[in-house]
């Protein structure tokens, strides 16, 4: 009998992480290697959020705390759902975690059983199928397209759904695409959504602030309240606040829901450093000015990096409306060769030969669902970028 679970061997280590430790450690060997693959952003977390860490640990706040979330920490929620969504949540409504992630595997964990489904649109953040496969239940990935701008139909949607489908999880602005959607659009998904009473919304707005060219952000459960009693808004500290190594996620659904939560999570990490919950009290209730100044500098990336890609021969690279990701194409090199006679035959061999030849990691499109593209994270220098773009241009330029 082996050692690893049925279960686990269902599921993928991280493509994202993995591409990240390989940087990581070609660097460290002495390799020149531009990293673009973590999702998270370069700036420092605010000086605020900081000290309010700090003062927790003079005032001794280091003991065990509620399991999902400090009384505070979950009242500066509720007030941020409300003034910047629309939604009203009461603390019993709210559930905090260890990251993002962790909520959206509790949220999973605690509602799914085999044989239930999840409507997944591709390209996806990488964890959200093997999140589902964990849990025993199928992942149903529908794929979009480049000319819709990687936007699920309604028509693809109302077609993904079955007596099976449990959940929906909807993602915007997009990791890995960066895509966002109007209102007009959720509201669109959400009119599917209204016929089909027994299926569950999970709304991963975690890149919520990080829009540009004006661009308004609209949740589902706001845009729909019909659907807020079987929505899950879920977000956090992370991006926005680039708290990614504090680990605070969050979300707001009904009661019954985030109790289901605080049980499974009192059974495995129980409850999120209290540290990290006062410094994120910070976060939602102080300053937050100093968006304006990250998001024009986000923007100016992006629109460096879609203007060098689209100058590569066989890259063809959309333009986000929001993240800090873009996801171009490299359908144009796919039977090409290297100088060393290396032929690229799909996305996965066009990040790696980039990577030996060029010293540039991206992550490959195939780890996100959708071939043949690779998703560059700008969340980085801008001499940096323009370095990586100029090599990736090389690269494209060499090829035969």
């Amino acid at each position: 009998m082996g050692l690893v679970s049925r279960t686990l061997e269902r599921v993928k280590p991280s493509p994202t992480m993995a591409i990240t430790n390989k940087a990581r450690e070609m660097k460290a060997a002495g390799f020149d290697v531009i990293g673009l693959g973590a999702g998270e952003p370069d700036f420092d977390t605010p000086d605020n959020i900081k000290a309010a860490a700090i003062e927790a640990i003079n005032r001794g706040e280091t003991k065990y705390t509620a399991v999902d979330g400090i009384p505070e920490l979950k009242q500066a929620i509720c007030e941020k759902f409300a003034r910047e969504n629309g939604l009203e949540y009461q603390p019993a409504e709210v559930t905090v975690g260890s990251g993002g992630k962790h909520v959206l595997y509790n949220a999973l964990l605690a509602t799914l059983d085999p044989g239930d489904e999840v409507v997944i649109p591709a390209p996806y953040w990488v964890s959200y199928p093997d999140i589902v496969l964990l849990a025993g239940a199928e992942p149903v990935v529908v794929d979009t397209r480049l000319e819709d701008g990687f936007k699920l139909t309604p028509e693809a949607l109302e077609k993904a759904i079955t007596p099976k489908t449990k959940w929906f999880i909807f993602n915007s602005p997009s990791n890995p695409t960066g895509s966002a959607y109007t209102r007009d659009e959720v509201k669109a998904l959400t009119d599917v959504l209204l016929r089909h009473e027994r299926v569950w919304i999970l709304s991963d707005d975690i890149y919520e602030h990080l829009v540009y060219d004006g661009f308004e952000f609209s949740t589902p459960a706001q845009v729909e309240p019909k659907l807020k009693d079987r929505t899950l808004t879920l977000n956090g500290v992370s991006k926005a606040y680039s708290m990614t190594g504090w680990r605070i996620g969050y979300a707001g659904g009904p009661a019954a829901l985030i109790k289901a939560i605080g049980k499974l999570q009192s059974q495995s990490t129980s409850n999120p450093c209290s540290i990290s919950q006062w410094a994120a009290v910070e976060a939602l209730r102080g300053p937050q000015d100093f968006l304006t100044d990250w998001v024009k500098a986000f923007q100016e990336r992006r629109d460096l990096v879609v203007s060098m890609l689209n100058e590569a021969e066989g890259i063809t690279c959309a333009t986000p409306e929001g993240a800090f990701y873009v996801y171009p194409s490299c359908a144009g090199t796919i039977g090409k060769k290297t100088p060393k006679g290396d032929v690229i035959n799909n996305d996965g061999d066009f990040a790696e030969l980039l990577l030996q030849e060029e010293g540039v990691a991206v992550v490959h499109g195939e780890a996100f669902g959708l071939s043949p593209f690779f998703r560059i994270s700008y969340a980085t220098g801008i001499e940096a970028l323009k370095e990586a773009c100029m090599r990736i241009q090389r690269f494209c330029a060499s090829l035969s």
